[in-house]
C-alpha cells in the first residue's frame, strides 16, 4: 500500500513521528493549504489517486474557536465542503473517511449511540457538525461514499505537547504548577492512538458508506485522575503541582460514547490498557527529554 500525505504545515519534528524509523519508500509528503490552496490540493490527489481518502484535516483546540470562530468555520466547514464536492466527481474514489468529533454532541455524561443529535457548544464543535452535516446531504443525494470517525479523547506518545498528558509530564520535569481549569473534573474517555488507528484502518476497508462509527473504551477518567495518574508515576506530589483555575469556555462534562457498532460490525476493540498508554506516554517524554525540552508548549492559532 503506498500513502499520500497531505498537510498545510511541513513535516513536524522527527520526534514526532514514528513512521520516520520505518522509512517512507511507501509515503510520500506534499505541503499544500486546504483553504488558500485548495487546487494544489486537488492536484496532488488528482496525480496519485487514491482509492480511499482519510481526513483528519481540521483546526483545532476549542479555547482558540472562541477568538477565531470565521477562520474555524472556513477551515473546518468551507474548506471541507469544497474537498468533498471534487472528490464526489473523482472515479478513483472508493471510500472518503471524515474525522468527525464526539465534541458535535455536547455533553455525553452517558454513553451515547451515533444517532445522538448533535448540540455543539463551541465554535470548533459547530464547525465540525457543518462539514458531517454536507457529508451526509451528498451521500443521500449522490451516493458519496463517506463514513464517519468520532473518537474519544486520543491520546499517545509523539501526542502534540500542548495535550494534558503530555504537558504534565513535562511541567513535572520543569518543575512548573500545572493549571487545572475547573479542576480537572470534565470527565474524558481516552484511547491510545494505535487502537483508533487500527479502527479507522477498518473503517476505511470495512466501514459501511453513510455510517457514522465510534470508537472509545468502556467509561471514563476526569482529568484530575489523569494527571494524578502521572505526578504518582513520576514519584512527584499531586497537590504541589497543580494549581485550579477556573472552567473554560465550552467545556464539556463528559464525552463516553458507546462504541458497539464498530465493535460487532467491524470486530474492533481497544487492545491498550490506559496505564500501559499512560507509561508509554511518560516514558517517551524521557527518552527525548533533551528534545522536547526546546519545543513550543503552547498551542499556536495559525489560519
Amino acid at each position: 500500500m503506498r500513502v499520500l500525505g497531505l498537510s498545510r504545515s511541513p513535516e513536524s519534528h522527527p520526534v514526532f513521528l514514528p513512521h520516520l524509523r520505518h522509512g517512507t519508500d511507501r509515503y510520500t509528503f506534499r505541503q499544500a493549504h486546504l483553504v488558500s490552496e485548495m487546487e494544489r490540493v486537488i492536484a496532488a490527489l488528482d496525480a496519485f489517486e487514491p482509492h480511499y481518502v482519510v481526513n483528519f484535516a481540521a483546526q483545532g483546540e476549542v479555547r482558540s474557536s472562541f477568538d477565531h470562530p470565521v477562520e474555524y468555520f472556513r477551515t473546518n466547514t468551507l474548506a471541507m465542503i469544497e474537498l468533498s464536492e471534487a472528490l464526489r466527481r473523482r472515479s478513483w474514489l472508493r471510500k472518503y473517511v471524515h474525522i468527525s468529533t464526539p465534541e458535535i454532541y455536547g455533553t455525553c455524561d452517558h454513553a451515547v449511540t451515533e444517532n445522538q443529535p448533535m448540540n455543539p457548544s463551541s465554535p470548533y464543535a459547530a464547525s465540525k457538525a457543518g462539514a458531517d452535516m454536507f457529508n451526509g446531504v451528498l451521500h443521500r443525494t449522490a451516493d458519496f461514499p463517506v463514513s464517519w470517525v468520532r473518537a474519544t479523547n486520543v491520546y499517545g506518545a509523539h501526542q502534540q505537547l500542548y495535550r494534558i498528558m503530555p504537558r504534565t509530564a513535562i511541567y513535572r520535569k520543569l518543575g512548573r504548577i500545572l493549571r487545572l481549569d475547573g479542576g480537572g473534573v470534565a470527565v474524558k474517555s481516552y484511547i491510545h492512538i494505535r487502537d483508533v488507528s487500527r479502527g479507522e484502518l477498518a473503517v476505511m476497508l470495512r466501514g459501511r458508506p453513510g455510517q457514522v462509527y465510534h470508537l472509545s473504551p468502556d467509561g471514563g477518567i476526569s482529568i484530575r485522575e489523569v494527571v494524578e495518574m502521572i505526578c504518582r508515576m513520576a514519584g512527584a506530589d499531586f497537590a504541589s503541582s497543580v494549581e485550579i483555575g477556573p472552567e473554560r469556555p465550552g467545556q464539556d462534562k463528559a464525552y463516553v460514547l458507546d462504541s458497539t457498532l464498530a465493535r460487532t460490525e467491524l470486530d474492533w476493540a481497544p487492545r491498550i490498557s490506559f496505564e500501559e498508554g499512560v507509561r508509554a506516554l511518560v516514558d517517551w517524554v524521557e527518552t527525548n527529554w533533551e528534545i522536547i525540552r526546546t519545543l513550543p508548549l503552547d498551542y499556536e492559532f495559525r489560519p
